[in-house]
């Protein structure tokens, strides 16, 4: 059995793979035989905390090889998530022969483009819907602090303070998502849009109105266990 690890700046998910398969996800337990595993940091990283059942341990960077092409000025600073979450998209044929826009809504939002060829091409990277209500707490004197899960439905005009803030912010960065897919699609009428993250549920209202869009909450793990098989030792 195979171990993902995605280490984010919030939290860290485990997974297990069986081949292709993905078998669970959670902590290890003493029963599992883990045979391999492959970490992703974006957070910071300690090793020996993370009780992952083998020695056999990948840590992704800039120097593992990859299933898809890397075209990034700076790949040493490039996250290793964008990077899985690309190779994810590859794997579910997204960007094999198609184009695709990877949305990543975690902490940040990132905005990824993989070409045709199979090519990550680089994208933007946003505040997150999280950071964007706490910072609007943090530097003002009387805002309260909403939670992304205060206000899923929101009208475009707030009537209150807190539908304005979430005015302000979650429809905000729809418009935001959705205007970069329409900005690419512009070039690339076929591309598909490819949400994950903890926060893709956030943003595939208005999404989902549009042709070839999809939230794949797996989409870093599935990523992470095609680029292990590329670097088995």
């Amino acid at each position: 059995m195979v171990l993902t690890v995605d280490i984010g700046n919030t939290r860290v998910k485990r997974a297990f793979f069986e081949g292709d398969r993905l078998m669970g996800e959670g902590e290890v337990r003493p029963d599992c035989q883990i045979e391999r595993a492959i970490v992703c940091a974006s957070g910071r990283c300690d090793l020996p905390s993370l009780n992952l059942g083998t020695d056999r341990v990948h840590l992704l960077s800039c120097r593992s090889k990859l299933p898809i092409a890397v075209d990034y000025a700076t790949p040493e600073t490039l996250g290793p998530d964008r990077v899985a979450a690309a190779c994810g998209a590859w794997k579910l044929g997204a960007g094999e022969g198609r184009c695709c826009l990877v949305v990543d809504a975690g902490t940040c939002i990132t905005i990824d483009y993989l070409d045709a060829s199979g090519t990550f091409r680089g994208g933007a990277i946003l505040p997150g819907i999280g950071m964007k209500y706490r910072a609007l707490h943090t530097f003002t004197s009387r805002l309260p602090l909403l939670t992304q899960t205060d206000e899923e439905q929101v009208p475009l005009t707030g009537r209150s303070t807190r539908q304005s803030m979430a005015a302000g912010v979650l429809l905000a960065t729809r418009f935001a998502v959705e205007g970069f897919a329409a900005r690419y699609r512009e070039q690339e009428p076929g591309l598909r849009v490819l949400l994950t993250g903890g926060d893709a549920h956030l943003l595939r209202e208005g999404m989902e109105a549009g042709a070839n869009c999809s939230v794949e909450p797996d989409l870093v793990m599935i990523g992470l266990n095609e680029i292990l098989k590329r670097n088995e030792e």
